[in-house]
């Protein structure tokens, strides 16, 4: 199955957008999308922190 393209994900997620959708909704969810792709590029680069460190961080242990 092939990759899907960032443009063809954009256009997908302004398709499913209500027809009464604003262009200040369709920004939001672009941004919204673009901050979880950017958060799954970094953990599988390995950038992130465990659940366990966190806890730990906010002493939650």
């Amino acid at each position: 199955m092939a990759e899907t393209s960032p443009k063809q994900l954009v256009l997908k997620a302004i398709e499913d957008l209500p027809a009464d959708a604003s262009i200040e909704d369709a920004m939001e969810r672009l941004y919204f999308l673009a901050k979880v792709y950017r958060g799954l590029a970094d953990a599988e680069a390995g950038r992130f922190v465990s659940h366990d460190e966190v806890k730990a961080r906010f002493g939650l242990r």
